[in-house]
């Protein structure tokens, strides 16, 4: 799912992000003063920064490199490490650190 949430353009894909925004937003003040805030923090700024990031490389998309956008593969790149990075440290118990 991880990797499925990373493929811009994907219609599962936005459909991914948006719902998973969306439970973070909902369930972020449950996890108020635990470890697990870090993580829902780390979560939604990920999704919006890389929500913006397509947004504004989009033009790009347009121009032609429909096959081949190296902007949108840096994004997903990097968007798939934080998605990494806030997996192991939360299976170890751990708050992200930014």
């Amino acid at each position: 799912m991880a990797v499925a949430a990373v493929v811009p353009g994907a219609q599962v894909s936005i459909a991914l992000l948006i719902i998973a925004l969306v439970m973070d937003l909902v369930k972020k003040d449950d996890a108020a003063g635990t470890w697990q805030e870090s993580h829902f923090k780390w979560r939604i700024r990920s999704v919006l920064w890389a929500g913006v990031l397509y947004l504004v490389t989009f033009p790009f998309f347009l121009l032609g490199l429909f096959l081949f956008n190296p902007a949108w593969i840096v994004i997903s790149i990097w968007f798939l490490y934080r998605i990494v990075k806030g997996m192991v440290r939360m299976n170890a118990g751990r708050a992200v650190i930014a």
